[in-house]
């Protein structure tokens, strides 16, 4: 980790401690224990058929107006808006602010919304509540009010920072994901904010979890600016035994990419919120996990001692991977997960779920501990959310990064020049980094490949990049069951000591 990544680490308690409310996460954790201790009362919805059964572009015209914001007075950095409740966002959840004072609910009211065209029964919207909220703040210009963060549904929350759109999404807790029994969504049913001073530049959120075999207390601390991060400490209680328990999850979109063409023509060449899982392990092995868009669920898992971090990323920034002047995928952010503490043994868990289009988030990652807590314990974990644009900040300087992985059909040059396809897959991946492209193009490092029973490695061959200034290893691999996948890895490494970080790379099955 860099000296910023390292510094940021160190100073993290400290924020924590940094102002002294009245309020704080044990008032939260004290209802969390104690809801744990109850069976679960699943939420009421008291939903009118008129904002249930609203199609998505109806929904949209429900608008929250920005005269009625919260904090408006311009007394703080920061202003509230809030989430209407319609279609699958059916359950209010209560939201307090906190003063110097005391805490009191914001009360929802149908006036601070404008609904359009739609056809809608005054006496329908009495006492409803509240779906969600966002953060709004000066974050890109002066005068200019923008979203910072957006929280809206189960303990789903989004976060940019300067300059990016929204992408991947960050979630309190995730709950036997990708298992047969169906995975369990935890929401965030209450909220408390604090109201900052003038001179603050964060917002600090409590919030209370709740689900039928869990509970949690959490703080949330968001800092906006070019790479905004968020703190977050937590405190989760078991009501039962739960399988797979996801800490720190984070949810994204992977359609096709680079790696994994799309059939069909697209003018895009790329469409996706993030292209691979970093992890930060707690040896200092820095992993690199191209994503995939898989024919059938897929889970990989990697066994961690005490994880420094992991993220999903987007390391392509160039326009032209992606061609959308819409939706900008260039400018979503990745999303990085920096420990906090001592985490213990567990692993980094990635799942991969077919989707045939991009309105699907199928990619999971999340850090799943090995020791759970006791009925009547909390699990204390905190870690910083950090959504930036600039994945070389996030990563070891001294270690080169993966910049691109490549799909292509193998094939051997003739003796007329010709390339022939020999029924072997070509993977091209790109190694880039400052310590990297200080070495002589004739001072090739070595190359360590391994490929798993399934795949038979014909060919690895590494070139210097005169445009990246880093090298480009080729390698060509037989596929030996084309209905199960090929597990690979390589580095680069010179005296045995890492010169990259490590690519792990599945090829998909076909079927």
């Amino acid at each position: 980790m860099g000296k910023a990544g390292k510094l940021a680490f160190c100073v993290l308690p400290l924020l924590f401690a940094a102002q002294s409310w009245a309020f704080d996460l044990d008032d939260v954790a004290v209802k969390a224990k104690a809801l744990a201790a109850e069976g679960y009362q699943a939420p009421q919805s008291r939903l009118p058929a008129s904002l249930r059964e609203l199609p998505f572009a109806g929904y949209q015209k429900v608008r929250f107006l920005e005269e009625k914001a919260h904090w408006r007075d311009g007394k703080t950095p920061f202003q509230l808006y809030f989430f209407h409740q319609g279609m699958h966002f059916d359950v209010p959840v209560k939201i307090n602010e906190v003063t110097a004072e005391g805490t009191h609910e914001i009360k929802y009211d149908p006036s601070m919304f404008d609904f359009g065209d739609l056809n809608l029964n005054p006496d329908d919207l009495k006492d409803l509540g509240f779906a969600g909220f966002k953060v709004i703040n000066e974050i890109n210009a002066n005068g200019r009010h923008d979203e910072v963060m957006s929280v809206l549904g189960a303990s789903y929350f989004r976060i940019v920072g300067k300059g990016q759109v929204f992408g991947l999404s960050a979630r309190g807790l995730a709950i036997d994901t990708a298992l047969p029994s169906g995975e369990e969504f935890p929401r965030f049913s209450e909220f408390w904010i604090e109201k900052p001073q003038p001179d603050r530049r964060s917002l600090v959120i409590y919030a209370l979890l709740d689900s039928p075999r869990a509970t949690g207390a959490y703080r949330m601390e968001i800092k906006p600016g070019r790479d905004s991060v968020l703190d977050v400490q937590s405190k989760v209680y078991l009501r039962e035994n739960v399988e797979k328990l996801g800490i720190a999850p984070l949810t994204s979109m992977y359609l096709f990419g680079a790696n994994q063409p799309w059939p069909r023509p697209n003018y895009r060449p790329q469409l996706h919120d993030s292209d691979g899982l970093a992890i930060h392990a707690g040896n200092g092995e820095w992993i690199w996990r191209p994503l995939n868009n898989p024919q059938r669920l897929n889970v990989s898992s990697y066994r961690i001692d005490n994880p420094r971090g992991f993220g999903l990323m987007q390391r392509g920034r160039d326009f032209n991977q992606y061609q959308d002047l819409d939706d900008r995928y260039e400018l979503r952010p990745s999303g990085w997960v920096e420990t906090v503490g001592d985490w213990g043994t567990g692993h980094v868990e990635l799942v991969e779920i077919p989707t045939p289009d991009e309105t699907n988030d199928n990619i999971v990652a999340l850090w799943r501990p090995e020791k759970l807590p006791a009925q009547g314990e909390s699990l204390d974990v905190a870690y910083r959310l950090h959504f930036s644009r600039d994945d070389a900040k996030l990563h070891d300087p001294q270690l080169a990064m993966v910049s691109q992985t490549r799909l292509s059909e193998g094939d051997i040059k003739q003796a007329n020049l010709i390339r022939q396809a020999d029924g072997s897959t070509a993977l091209v991946i790109d190694f880039v980094g400052a310590e990297l492209a200080k070495r002589s193009p004739d001072a090739a490092p070595t190359v360590q490949v391994s490929v798993d029973g399934n795949g038979e490695l014909l060919e690895d061959n590494l070139r210097y990049n005169p445009v990246s200034k880093g090298w480009r290893l080729m390698l060509r691999v037989k596929v030996k069951n084309p209905a199960q996948p090929v597990e690979m890895r390589a580095a680069l490494v010179e005296d045995g000591k890492p010169l990259s970080e490590t690519w792990s790379y599945q090829l998909p099955s076909h079927e």
